[in-house]
């Protein structure tokens, strides 16, 4: 994970006294994320805790030494025997060093089997919460500067609208026009009044978006440039399918969880199975009410141990675990499902996004040069004020799909690797080259 240093002490100072506007790029955004995303440190803490997983499974094969040790005051009185009459307290105290060592455990050998299996788990969510993190940062720096243009976009059908309900005011005033004309301008611009606050609105919801995945206060990102749209390469979706099928990190989680859970109905069965330990043992005793009576004894045994009855709870173990492994091979086909259906999704919104890209510029293109027809025609009287509204709100309309566009196909780009499990730091490197320099 990367480190933040900082080597001069007034900079340390500053960035504790005063709110930090990182800036200013995808990158920027991205080590930020990383540093400060609490998913990803959860996930990262679970994959330490499973790692601890496979020592504990391993430790059952290893030796087992332990002491124990005791002292004790005791009364006894003893009759009877050789004619003794003896009444008496004496101290007692006793330690011992035991020393097992499994020969045989079919149990602990299922268990390690099933550490490595959670740790290949955790570490596949590991991976996961890694690539949705930079899909999230992309969508939201993009999803600003999607939200910046439309600002502007909105700022701009402000002033046209304006510009043109004077007009309006101004030929009626003279004559030369309408009521009727007046008031639909002032609809017009009234309607821009609000679409500028809901634009301001949506900027200041974006840029609390990417806050929430940096956790520092948003400043100037870096404008992204025009840009050759790209489809996808390779340009087969079977490709793409079978790369996720391979790589997507939420299938090989949920494919090492399944294989988790058949260890699991393994290790429950093989309860059944004998246990064979060889253990030694060093003891010394003393106390008896005889005096300078010591008992030292060491001795090796070879233990078999084996259930027989323990009132159903291995069969019912067993059936929960066989229960439990089903559950997970339904799920592992869900996100098979779920993993297919996402990649051809992704996979077909970049081929159309490039196609959105294209059509979109166009679309503006047209819609400028008939805006202007129509302004000239208005000035001429061969075009009403009605027509030239029209044109004024459908160019409007044509700069915020392409807005739209120009960004959803970055997005896409990224989305289709995420998709296919593919998503790393030198994809966000590419995309993060088409980005200018942050502004002053």
């Amino acid at each position: 994970m990367p480190a933040i240093r900082y080597t001069i002490v007034c900079t340390m100072a500053t960035w504790f006294l005063v709110p930090q506007a990182w800036g200013e790029n995808l990158l920027d955004a991205y080590r930020e994320a990383l540093h400060t995303s609490p998913v990803l440190a959860q996930a990262q803490a679970s994959l330490q805790a499973a790692m601890q997983d496979r020592p504990i499974a391993e430790s059952a094969f290893l030796p087992q030494l332990g002491i124990s040790a005791s002292v004790g005051y005791n009364t006894g009185t003893f009759t009877g025997f050789a004619g003794l009459d003896l009444n008496r307290g004496y101290l007692s105290n006793s330690y011992s060093v035991t020393l097992n060592q499994s020969v045989f455990n079919g149990q602990a050998e299922t268990a390690l089997q099933e550490a490595g299996s959670r740790i290949q788990a955790q570490a596949a969510a590991v991976a996961d919460a890694e690539q949705q993190l930079a899909l999230q940062v992309a969508r939201s720096y993009f999803g600003v500067l999607q939200a910046q243009a439309q600002l502007a976009v909105a700022q701009k059908q402000k002033k046209l609208l304006d510009s043109i309900y004077r007009q309006t005011e101004a030929a009626l005033q003279i004559g030369t026009g309408d009521i009727v004309a007046v008031r639909e301008a002032k609809a017009r611009r009234d309607a821009a009044d609000a679409d500028l606050v809901k634009a301001r609105n949506a900027l200041a919801v974006a840029r609390q978006g990417l806050q929430r995945l940096t956790h520092h206060p948003t400043g100037v990102l870096s404008a992204l440039k025009h840009y050759q749209a790209l489809g996808p390469q390779p340009d087969q979706m079977q490709a793409w399918v079978e790369t996720a099928i391979r790589d997507q990190p939420r299938l090989l989680q949920g494919e090492a969880e399944l294989r988790t859970s058949r260890e699991e109905v393994r290790y429950r069965q093989r309860a059944r199975w004998p246990r064979l330990d060889l253990q030694g043992i060093a003891q010394h005793q003393h106390g008896n009410p005889f005096p300078g009576f010591n008992e030292n004894q060491a001795g090796v045994s070879l233990n078999l141990s084996m259930p027989l009855y323990e009132g159903g709870r291995i069969y019912g173990t067993v059936q929960k675990a066989e229960a439990q492994n089903v559950a997970s091979l339904d799920h592992v086909e869900s996100i098979r499902d779920s993993v297919v259906l996402d990649t051809q999704t992704a996979f077909l919104n970049l081929k159309s996004s490039v196609a959105a890209l294209r059509a979109a510029r166009a679309a503006v293109d047209s819609a400028k040069i008939s805006l202007e027809g129509t302004r000239t025609g208005y000035a001429v009287g061969t075009r009403s004020i009605i027509d030239l509204l029209q044109t004024a709100t459908d160019y409007i309309r044509a700069e915020q799909d392409y807005n739209v566009a120009f960004y959803s196909q970055i997005v896409s780009r990224v989305a289709l690797k995420a998709a296919a499990g593919q998503l790393d730091y030198t994809d966000l490197q590419a995309i993060n080259a088409l980005l200018d320099r942050p502004g002053p």
